[in-house]
Order: C-alpha cells, then sequence, then structure tokens
C-alpha cells in the first residue's frame, strides 16, 4: 500500500526555494507565507489528516515539491508530539504545551543545505542566502501555526492529550526525525 501524497503538488504558480513549495496557509501569525483561501484546505490541514496514516510508512516517493513540504511538516509534528510526552511522570496542560510546541516552533533548526538537516540527500538548497532566509521564515511561520492547530487537536476533549494521537510520538515516519 502506498503512502500519501500532497493533494497540493499539482498547483499552478507556486513559488519554490531550492525544490520546495512555498504554499499558502490560513494564519494568524504574520510572516512571509502566501495567504490560502480560508475555504480550503491547506497544507497545514492536509498534513494534520496524513499524519497518522503516513507515519506508518517507512518508505515514501516524493512526487512533488508540496510532498518536500509535507515530509517536513510530517517531522516537524513526530517532534511535537515527543516534546510533549517527553516526560512520563508529567503530562502537559493545553496551556504548558501550547508555550513548550511555540517555543520549539520558534527555536533555531536545519533547513535543506545546511549540514545538520536530516534530509539532504532528498532536497535542494537554496540558490542564494536571500532564499534561504525566506525558507527559514516561511517554515518558522508554518511551524508556529502547525503547533497551534495541533494542540488544538490533541486538547479536544479538555486538559489532558488525546491519547489516540500521542501513541504515534514513538513512530518514526521514514525513520527519520528533525531533532536532534
Amino acid at each position: 500500500m502506498p503512502a500519501y501524497h500532497s493533494s497540493l503538488n499539482e498547483e499552478p504558480d507556486v513559488r519554490q526555494v531550492g525544490n520546495m513549495s512555498i504554499l499558502p496557509i490560513k494564519t494568524k501569525y504574520r510572516g512571509v507565507a502566501p495567504l490560502a483561501d480560508p475555504s480550503q484546505p491547506d497544507i497545514i490541514d492536509e498534513t494534520l489528516d496524513l499524519f497518522r496514516a503516513n507515519s506508518l510508512f517507512r518508505n515514501f516517493e516524493i512526487k512533488g515539491p508540496a510532498d518536500r513540504t509535507l515530509i517536513v511538516l510530517i517531522l516537524f509534528i513526530s517532534d511535537c508530539l515527543a516534546k510533549i510526552g517527553s516526560s512520563p511522570r508529567f503530562t502537559p496542560t493545553k496551556l504548558e504545551a501550547t508555550k513548550s510546541l511555540n517555543t520549539l516552533s520558534v527555536d533555531s533548526f536545519p533547513i535543506p543545505g545546511d549540514a545538520n538537516f536530516a534530509l539532504n540527500a532528498h532536497y535542494a538548497p537554496a540558490a542564494s542566502r536571500a532564499d534561504a532566509e525566506f525558507l527559514r521564515s516561511y517554515l518558522t511561520q508554518v511551524r508556529q501555526e502547525l503547533s497551534l492547530r495541533l494542540v488544538n487537536i490533541l486538547y479536544a476533549d479538555g486538559d489532558v492529550p488525546s491519547k489516540w494521537w500521542m501513541s504515534f510520538q514513538k513512530r518514526r515516519f521514514m525513520n527519520r526525525s528533525l531533532g536532534a
């Protein structure tokens, strides 16, 4: 059974940095990301929908630039779940998880082309320093919005994270992790 791919691979007129798509998102955070139509699902909605199914796969055939963005976001969700579930004795409240994941979102992280980026073999580096900074700004904004939406899903039933979602904290998509 093949993994699920991004439906945004065929989007026309999408900017690319390296070989990653810079896709529009619905967000309340200021940044460089283009704004998406509020009535249509964006890459973050798609990532949240496909995360659990795709995290079961060890192999993923990249079919387009939006798949590369999807992979980075799926790996970020894995890191978020690992961060929330890192303490066996202490389960963070929704407010604590929001703060923790927002900090994780804006912390320094490698981008394609950096020496310590986990998937450099599958990603092209940015063509210039300006493109690299644009990509870092875009990914920071997307990570902030993704962490906010993830907390809302995880804590939909109260102040304890969903066991269904937390059961995926030890799963590694493609046996990789963005974290150290």
